[in-house]
């Protein structure tokens, strides 16, 4: 059953709060702990996958696992999941990428249906109305749609246990073998195969005692002192027309708020300036170009509107994420940002999320007070349980606190130290591919793309930065990325822990990458890669380090996601090689007849004129030649390559007639002898889709088409052994034959 929320439901005086817990109960396999919501029964004591937070990445993480078969339990620590994205109340999207794929794109396209059906739009923020941007409970409904689905109807387990924490990592050796999980009903052990730390803190890197990163230290010497990003505790606000309810309009303000006044007047006041689409934005603003920098789209309201300037004044609904920056302007003890004291001292946890919630609290008396306004916290979003951060808070004040998210919006996190860390460098050269003259610089191994620049909120100074990756203040300018990026696998995989993936902002990278790479959609996708990763893991029996990536990338790119930086205008997303060609791509395994030629861009301008410049022209696409015929000796080098990026050796293929173009059936018969299938098990119940034949090649053919392989003639049940093999066809046979190839012993 999937849960349908209605602006009815909300007429009909339900609070968001039990729109909440109903869209949490609903879930059959959701044990939510809040004492309101309706308890799973018996949750198991063996999962195959345990996703330790519930947060953008998390549970993409946990609907790709479940969507390929295997048992998953994510353990959320808030009442919400979705994390930065929903229950931090960050839901205008920060993409650059211009790219929208996988989970996220079905996340987007949910809910833009919503809007769209409500004659609203979603391009309400930054100014600009080809912007993304959902109120918070909408993006919760999406999540909560998408995960009834992963459970196919009852024969996937998906549990999310929220309310939750995971608070201990059991190990032989290095093999993670389960979990403790407390609960409001107590304390509970259960097993697992795999253990993704997706929380918003990297919490469980030092519980599974793995090397991990704080600021610009790493374990076991943690630097207390070291500095991290700011964080922000969020509101959403909206407008009361008919004035502020008594009870959303606090008396007299909290103690500090002098300062914060004085702050808050360097952003926005009653005769600041119109935004006028020049950056750096030139601050103080007025009141109505604040609420378009974070506007969202209003459900409350009978009419729509979008980021176009003429409908700033119309905007009745927005995010609090400007200037209330924790500690922001003033810093801790004289420098910019948070100590990573913050992430390893519970106690000082608290305190600074207690600060920082307060000081956006200071931000609604001040507009209220000081600019006049009727807006006050949204009363449709949040009505949750009060965090610990409002202890010890004025009566007056805990109505307005009850309709915050239950979150902070943490933008730095404990990184994982993997085999591989990814520096700014390597994503600026990253970003280059096809660019300026160059061509690949692709990861062979890519999982995911993103597109951001090097934002660091605070901590931005030399001292902060890591010196041994070569990284100062002034890299995030040289090194920003001049397009989309991409995200390599190797960053989810700690170096020295088994059983054990990260898949949040607690990936195996640098600071400034992490910059560019703690936004909610490539957090969504490296998630949903790292699901994608857990579940083959288990599938397979291997090590998550010894799955091929290979394997991972096809199971992503069934689940529609986009991987390579390379398109071409003769292979659109409809070829039937598509998929194929952007693993040909990415492993550099037949050489296309033209590269895309575009120069690099400003990736913070959507109206770039080089950018524009490139699209018309076409540079931005390159030519495949997918009907192009491949000779033998293109054949032996393109399966040559193949092996390689499978730790292969490749057996010695025929060199006779190397300028004859290569037939289908001889095709078949090299990649079966290249890649040891010739005694491969085909799936149950598979039988070959072509007739029978006394073809020398029959028996490679035999084997190769229950196993997929020959897919793309799957329609010709005559096969034709001696045709000659096209470009596409020879792309996807041998991408095919990589996935479905033994893995070496390791």
């Amino acid at each position: 059953m999937i849960f349908s929320f209605s602006l009815r439901d909300a007429r009909r005086r339900l609070t968001v709060f039990t729109c909440t817990v109903i869209l949490l109960a609903v879930m059959g396999g959701v044990a939510c702990s809040s004492p309101r919501t309706r308890q799973r029964s018996r949750l198991q004591d063996n999962y195959d996958v345990v996703v330790a937070g519930g947060g953008i990445g998390g549970i993409a993480a946990a609907i790709q696992a479940a969507r390929l078969g295997v048992s998953v339990l994510v353990v959320e620590p808030s009442s919400w999941i979705g994390g930065q994205a929903t229950a931090a109340g960050v839901s205008t999207m920060d993409d650059m990428s211009r790219i929208k794929s996988g989970l996220y794109l079905e996340f987007f396209s949910r809910i833009k249906k919503y809007y769209e059906a409500r004659g609203k739009s979603v391009g309400t923020c930054y100014w600009d109305s080809r912007s993304v941007a959902f109120e918070p409970h909408i993006g919760l409904e999406a999540l909560v749609a998408m995960v009834n689905e992963a459970r196919a109807r009852g024969k996937n387990t998906l549990d999310i246990l929220c309310n939750s924490a995971v608070t201990a990592v059991q190990k032989e050796g290095k093999q993670v073998r389960g979990v403790t999980v407390k609960s409001p009903k107590g304390t509970f052990k259960t097993a697992c195969k795999v253990l993704i730390d997706a929380t918003e803190y990297g919490d469980i890197l030092p519980l599974a005692k793995t090397a991990y990163r704080a600021g610009n230290s790493v374990s076991p010497f943690i630097k207390p002192d070291a500095m991290i990003q700011n964080i922000t505790w969020v509101a959403i606000i909206r407008k009361y027309p008919g004035g502020v309810p008594s009870h959303l309009r606090p008396v007299m303000p909290l103690p500090g708020y002098d300062l914060a006044k004085r702050n808050y007047e360097s952003y926005v006041t009653r005769d600041g300036e119109d935004f006028r689409f020049v950056y750096p934005v030139k601050i103080p603003v007025n009141f109505i170009s604040h609420n378009a920098y974070r506007g969202l789209p209003d459900s409350s309201t009978p009419w729509g509107y979008d980021a176009s300037r003429e409908n700033w004044p119309h905007i009745t609904k927005t995010g609090v994420n400007w200037g209330n920056d924790y500690p922001g302007t003033y810093g801790w003890e004289g420098r910019r940002g948070l100590p990573v004291a913050y992430l390893e001292d519970p106690a000082l946890r608290l305190q600074v999320e207690r600060d920082a919630l307060i000081k956006t609290l200071h931000f609604i008396y001040y507009l209220q007070n000081e600019l006049g306004e009727n807006w006050s916290v949204a009363d449709d979003e949040y009505q949750d349980t009060l965090p610990a951060a409002a202890a010890g808070l004025p009566i007056e004040w805990l109505e307005i606190v009850r309709h915050m998210p239950p979150i902070p919006y943490v933008r730095e996190s404990r990184r994982a130290v993997g085999d591989y860390t990814l520096t700014s460098a390597e994503l600026l050269k990253n970003s280059l591919s096809y660019r300026d003259g160059q061509t690949s610089h692709e990861f062979f191994d890519a999982i995911a793309i993103g597109g951001y620049i090097l934002d660091l909120h605070g901590a931005n100074t030399d001292a902060d930065m890591e010196w041994q990756v070569e990284e100062r203040a002034a890299s995030a300018q040289i090194n920003r990325p001049r397009g989309p990026f991409q995200v390599p696998m190797r960053v989810l995989i700690p170096k020295d822990t088994e059983g054990l993936l990260a898949a949040e902002k607690n990936i195996s990278v640098s600071r400034l990458s992490a910059g560019a790479l703690r936004l909610q959609p490539i957090c969504m996708m490296t998630g949903q890669a790292a699901g994608a990763l857990a579940a083959l893991s288990v599938r397979e029996g291997l090590r998550l380090r010894d799955v091929p990536p290979v394997r991972v990338q096809w199971a992503l790119l069934n689940a529609g996601v986009v991987l390579s930086l390379c398109n071409y205008s003769d292979v659109p997303p409809g070829h039937p090689a598509h998929k194929s060609i952007q693993i040909s791509n990415l492993y550099g395994l037949i050489t296309p007849q033209k590269f895309p030629h575009a120069p690099s861009y400003n990736i913070t301008d959507l109206d770039d004129p080089v950018l524009a410049m490139a699209v018309i022209k076409g540079d931005d696409k390159g030519l495949f030649g997918p009907n192009g015929l491949v000779t033998r000796r293109d054949a032996a080098e393109m399966i040559g390559r193949a092996c390689a990026a499978l730790g292969l050796s490749g057996p010695e293929l025929s060199r006779d007639k190397p300028d004859v173009f290569i037939s289908r059936g001889d095709l078949a018969q090299w990649l079966c002898s290249a890649f040891s299938l010739d005694n491969a098990t085909p799936p149950q119940r598979s039988r070959s889709p072509f007739r029978a034949s006394k073809n020398r090649n029959t028996p490679a053919v035999d084997v190769l088409g229950p196993l997929g392989v020959l897919e793309v003639y799957r329609k010709d049940p005559d096969f034709h052994f001696s045709r000659p093999v096209t470009r596409a066809e020879a792309a996807d046979m041998l991408v095919r034959a990589m996935v479905v190839s033994p893995v070496p012993a390791s």
